[in-house]
């Protein structure tokens, strides 16, 4: 009875804290094992925090728009195949999913809020912010038509990265097993 008992906990420990509790250990007659370049790392380095890099959160959004909406198999497809309507037909449900997913991690928000193709005033002399095009002289105006808003990312709200997840696989391999 006592080994069922024993079989039973050594269960329960491993399905829910990944590992078996020192009690079980000891009931088992097991003892941990520390190899000794294991226990030299242990006292002389604390461990390190894993590096985000800044690329991250772009690797990020794409594979949420492949989860999603399966933008990557598109634009990775060779389309010369297929006709005019059997694109677009695609491109209208998938820009509906695209547009979900960004909408749901990102708010963005037009850089100028104005009438295209008004007359508007530059917020900024920066070409990060403004970019005049056309006949653009040696000192930017105060202003120009409004040929594109721009946009702004306002917030940005990407769910955590797993722990160990290699941010640079946008979608796994699937195979199916029969």
């Amino acid at each position: 009875m006592n080994r069922i008992l024993l079989a039973f906990r050594s269960f329960f420990n491993i399905l829910f804290q990944g590992q078996l509790s020192e009690s079980v250990q000891s009931g088992l007659g097991l003892s941990k094992r520390v190899p000794a370049a294991v226990s030299d790392l242990k006292t002389s380095t604390p461990p390190r925090a894993p590096t985000v890099k800044t690329s991250d959160g772009a690797l990020q959004i794409l594979a949420i728009l492949q989860r999603d909406a399966r933008l990557l198999d598109f634009l990775m497809e060779d389309l010369t195949a297929y006709s005019d309507d059997q694109v677009g037909a695609a491109v209208r449900e998938m820009h509906d999913q695209c547009r979900d997913s960004l909408a749901r991690y990102v708010k963005l928000q037009p850089v100028i809020d104005g009438v295209e193709g008004t007359f508007t005033q530059a917020l900024s002399k920066d070409p990060n912010v403004v970019k005049f095009v056309g006949n653009v002289p040696a000192t930017p105006p105060a202003g120009g038509t409004l040929r594109h808003k721009g946009w702004h990312a306002a917030t940005i709200d990407l769910p955590p990265l797993a722990a160990g997840q290699d941010a640079s696989i946008l979608a796994p391999a699937e195979l199916e097993v029969e």
